[in-house]
């Protein structure tokens, strides 16, 4: 069976250090422990995410940030600059999905249409992780001729206890 391609937007890398949210840093914790770790998934960030890592202003966050990158078996995406994922997150920004604002996350939404990637795992609520902006995102994506399906899921979603 083909493993799933699961991408990972910055807010999962810096929860794995979120001690005042206990419950989503051990989930973070646990997730990177028994699935990415024994490669269940195929795991991928991009260079925007490693943008993000770096305009960390505590070098000591900014450090145990890389390490996890470095310790974890996490590649990177095939395609992550080209004028079709900008066209694509510029869509997002343009139709009103994602504020202006979060002009990251709409790169984070479009590197993993353009890649085929199954699931973007976030802790971003606001922005990606609520049903409203995925239904607008899934219609821009099927109207643009994007068929594979993207969801847009917490780690709490792609924790599995069966652990199969």
């Amino acid at each position: 069976m083909k493993r799933l391609k699961i991408y990972f937007d910055t807010s999962v890398i810096n929860f794995l250090f979120a001690d005042d949210a206990p419950q989503l840093r051990d989930a973070t914790i646990e997730f990177f422990e028994d699935w990415v770790k024994t490669e269940k998934y195929d795991v991928y960030i991009s260079n925007i995410v490693i943008a993000e890592i770096e305009a960390t202003q505590d070098n000591d966050k900014r450090t145990q940030l890389m390490e996890v990158i470095d310790n974890y078996p996490i590649s990177f995406v095939a395609e992550q600059s080209s004028d079709e994922i900008v066209q694509l997150s510029e869509l997002y920004l343009n139709k009103g999905i994602l504020p202006a604002k979060s002009k990251a996350d709409a790169f984070h939404v479009a590197i993993c249409v353009v890649n085929q990637i199954d699931i973007l795992l976030t802790w971003n609520y606001k922005h990606l992780a609520n049903i409203n902006r995925k239904y607008k995102l899934k219609q821009v994506n099927l109207d643009n001729n994007y068929l594979h399906p993207l969801e847009i899921l917490t780690p709490f979603e792609v924790l599995d206890d069966e652990q199969t």
